[in-house]
């Protein structure tokens, strides 16, 4: 289909000007106001026209007809006509559910002796099958006016695959990861499954959950311990997420390990003194290093712990100095532990942003990524890129600020879940 866009001061001077163009041979798409009318500036109008190129003549047994279009000024907005096409569609569907919902005739059957039973008729059958195609159309007709552009792609996204590339689209995925699965998924996707729409989204998440890099967590072995550091930049909730972890190990899992904190923030005092508040809650040890030098001594002062938590200074993503002081507290460990580096970051923010954050702190050599924030935002599709991009695997995701409630273990499931249906706590 050809489309043409005409303008006017009104909407009729618009589509008279599309009249002396096409004539009636237009379908009327959208009608819409392009600039509101002010102080010296007249409104102006733009309507949408579509023409179907290469349009035929029907032919039948008997006669040649032409299929005539309404004239233009008789027409609606096709985004208009659209909804009241989907009101008579779901009218319909309600209709042959009723009749479905009929029970049906009994049957009697002669054997030794004489029994009723239920019988279903084929009618019913194909009735039923047919309200199941239906639905799968209503949503088909639903994505056919989703407005965001095709993708760049070899082969055109069949309309069965419309809702699932919104869907990721809309979440925040990159567009070049998106593309490139759509792709493979277009390519290998058997060609049965192709048909649905709910078989393409079951497909979809499938090859999601495959993509998404976990680490699952994992306890200390008897007579070693777990040293994990939180870096990230400010205000992500590190100082939350390591009170959520100590209550954790300290009170929730099978077995109550001893849990020690290390504190590298001395810059704000509010931080420091809320998670001392914490370790005297959780009668927790805790130890403050003001220099790298010092870092070695106390990892050495907790080594009755099980796990050791540090808390880092938070900043900019671009503050080198700041990051460059982690650095150094963690060359300075000349002890026989290892540290687990675990960047934090906000769910809430886009993807370049979150790549940005992940590549500058990336020289403390970081082992997993933790996501907070999971409450306050509606795509999910960033993360997704970034733990695809970096293949760096996910440890945690924290979903709200409750201690230590809001904190679960990270998985594909979840994740996969939130990016495409929701965040939904309870799935959690």
């Amino acid at each position: 289909m050809k489309i043409l866009t005409f303008t006017g001061r009104t909407p009729s001077e618009a589509l008279k000007k599309a009249k002396l163009e096409v004539g009636d041979e237009g379908m009327l798409i959208e009608t819409r106001e392009i600039q509101k009318k002010a102080l010296g500036r007249m409104p102006l109008y733009e309507i949408v026209i579509g023409i179907e190129e290469g349009a035929q003549k029907k032919v039948n047994q008997h006669n040649t007809y032409t299929n005539t279009p309404k004239p233009l000024n008789k027409q609606k907005p096709i985004t208009r006509e659209s909804e009241e096409v989907l009101f008579d569609i779901s009218s319909a569907a309600q209709q042959i559910s009723k009749i479905a919902d009929v029970s049906a005739p009994m049957y009697e059957y002669e054997n030794a002796r004489t029994e009723s039973s239920s019988y279903e008729p084929k009618e019913l059958k194909e009735i039923k099958s047919e309200i199941l195609k239906l639905g799968d159309k209503v949503k088909i007709i639903q994505n056919m006016f989703w407005n965001e552009k095709s993708p760049d792609l070899q082969n055109s996204i069949p309309s069965e695959f419309s809702e699932i590339y919104r869907l990721a689209s809309q979440s925040g995925m990159n567009k070049e990861h998106l593309d490139s699965i759509m792709q493979i998924t277009l390519e290998h996707m058997p060609f049965k499954m192709k048909e649905n729409s709910s078989t393409v989204k079951r497909y979809f998440q499938t090859l999601l959950r495959k993509m998404i890099p976990i680490r699952l967590e994992s306890v200390p072995t008897p007579g070693s311990k777990r040293v994990i550091m939180l870096v990230g930049p400010t205000g992500v909730g590190k100082t939350t997420s390591i009170a959520k972890l100590a209550a954790r190990y300290s009170f929730l899992m099978q077995k109550k390990y001893k849990v020690g904190l290390v504190v590298l923030d001395t810059y704000r005092i509010g931080a420091v003194e809320q998670l001392m508040q914490y370790a005297r809650m959780m009668k927790l040890g805790i130890e403050t290093v003001v220099d790298p030098p010092e870092f070695a001594g106390a990892l050495n002062s907790l080594r009755y712990c099980d796990y050791i938590l540090i808390d880092t200074m938070g900043s900019s993503p671009y503050d080198k100095g700041k990051i460059e002081k982690i650095y150094e507290c963690l060359e300075a460990n000349d002890t026989e532990y290892s540290v687990d580096v675990v960047l934090v970051m906000p769910s809430s923010i886009k993807y370049e942003d979150l790549k940005a954050t992940y590549d500058n702190f990336d020289s403390l050599n970081v082992d997993t990524m933790m996501f907070t924030k999971l409450d306050e935002t509606r795509g999910f599709g960033n993360i997704f890129s970034l733990a695809y991009e970096t293949k760096k695997p996910i440890s945690y995701f924290s979903v709200g600020q409750e201690v230590p409630e809001d904190l679960v273990c990270a998985s594909s499931d979840f994740l996969v879940e939130c990016l495409l249906n929701g965040f939904n706590r309870s799935k959690a």
